[in-house]
């Protein structure tokens, strides 16, 4: 599928990606609305429906994935209620090994997450997955979501990359949108970001299931 001749740096998106998206989706979809029921004396369906809607109102914005700008909406600590499914952030299936391969080829690894700073630095307490990449960086700190165009101009000041050489990995269409945009040349999507879901039918952008499909050190062999 690809020829990591033409490759010299892999930006990957985090959750969904490398990560499990099932503690995300379990965390806004179950977890939280219980204990906004609890904190606000609610019913928990009541609490869930109002959750999906204000979210939903944020969806494609810097403000979907802002542990700050959520509890100070919501009246909770989305950072302390985070850690309290910690034990359930979990890598997707050959994410270590292929990063090491990158590494071994020196094929430059990057990870381009729109995750707050605050569930960025739990999940790698959880996981020292970044001693497995070159660099890591985070969309609030442009303050801009990767679905917006400008944040590629950015990360190419602070990370320099080559478009033409460039091969994006993330779960999200919109994002993928975004950068082939700006104008990167190799994109490849997650057909099942949640190991809890039936995987997606996509056709939109070049999709695998898991990493050693594309690992280069399997490519050489």
């Amino acid at each position: 599928m690809l020829n990591w001749d033409d490759i010299d740096i892999v930006l990957l998106d985090m959750d969904g990606t490398l990560l499990d998206l099932h503690y995300d989706s379990y965390f806004w979809l179950e977890h939280l609305p219980v204990r906004y029921a609890e904190h606000h004396d609610l019913e928990p369906g009541q609490a869930k429906q109002h959750l999906l809607e204000r979210i939903i109102a944020e969806q494609g914005t810097l403000n979907w994935y802002c542990v700050d700008y959520w509890s100070e909406e919501l009246g909770v600590d989305i950072e302390a209620l985070k850690r309290e499914i910690q034990h359930k952030v979990a890598f997707r299936p050959h994410v270590v090994d292929f990063l090491d391969s990158l590494r071994g080829a020196k094929i430059r690894s990057v990870i381009v997450t729109n995750a707050h700073r605050k569930s960025l630095n739990m999940k790698l307490e959880r996981t020292g997955l970044d001693g497995h990449v070159d660099q890591i960086v985070c969309s609030h700190d442009y303050g801009l979501p990767k679905e917006d165009v400008t944040f590629w101009d950015k990360l190419q000041e602070q990370v320099q990359f080559d478009p033409q050489r460039t091969l994006l990995v993330d779960d999200s269409l919109a994002v993928l949108r975004s950068a082939q945009r700006y104008g990167i040349q190799y994109l490849l999507t997650i057909l099942q970001p949640d190991s809890q879901q039936q995987p997606r039918d996509i056709d939109e952008f070049a999709a695998i299931d898991h990493f050693n499909e594309i690992n280069p050190k399997a490519s050489d062999e």
